[in-house]
């Protein structure tokens, strides 16, 4: 995620093994510290193999963030001692260094000087995949996460997952790690 040649990262795991602790972190760090990019975008589908909870009232990132759950402990973990003001959660909020955002909206955008995380992407189509991907702009890093034994979609499966799409696309390409 730290490497400036590295435009697209591909992140495989199981559950719990923090995949969304590292790229909340690195992100942290090229944003905050290093100053490479101005702000953080984390997504994630929002379908649930639970039952609808129904409408959410709000603006977009309150209803976004219910689904966010894994950045926002990732953030919380990372500043629990933080004795910092500039780098506690309410001031990163904010500040917008971290967006939260739906990805039903990112068609027609165009995401520049942006770290773009997307998690749970083991449940994207080839075709959503290919949507979120072309948001790239200029000095946009792209995260994606997931783990092909947790699709919640009876739609998808690893063979059409846009997870395993993506990878296959990109394995040969120097630009994605």
């Amino acid at each position: 995620i730290l490497d400036p040649d590295v435009h697209l990262t591909v992140l495989l795991g199981s559950a719990g093994t923090g995949k969304t602790l590292i790229t909340i972190a690195t992100a942290l760090e090229l944003v905050l510290e290093k100053k490479k990019y101005d702000r953080i975008i984390f997504s994630k589908t929002q379908d649930s193999q639970f039952e609808d909870i129904g409408f959410l009232p709000g603006s977009e990132a309150e209803k976004v963030i219910p689904f966010c759950g894994a950045a926002i402990d990732a953030l919380e973990f990372l500043h629990k001692d933080d004795a910092n003001p500039q780098g506690s959660i309410e001031e990163i909020m904010k500040r917008n260094v971290i967006q939260f955002k739906a990805l039903n909206f990112v068609r027609g955008r165009s995401f520049t000087n942006t770290i773009l995380v997307v998690d749970e992407f083991q449940n994207i189509t080839p075709a959503q995949a290919k949507t979120i991907l072309t948001r790239a702009g200029m000095n946009c890093k792209v995260v994606i996460m997931g783990n092909l034994s947790q699709i919640d979609s009876k739609f998808i499966s690893p063979v059409n997952s846009g997870l395993t799409y993506v990878t296959e696309k990109f394995k040969n390409w120097d630009g994605c790690r």
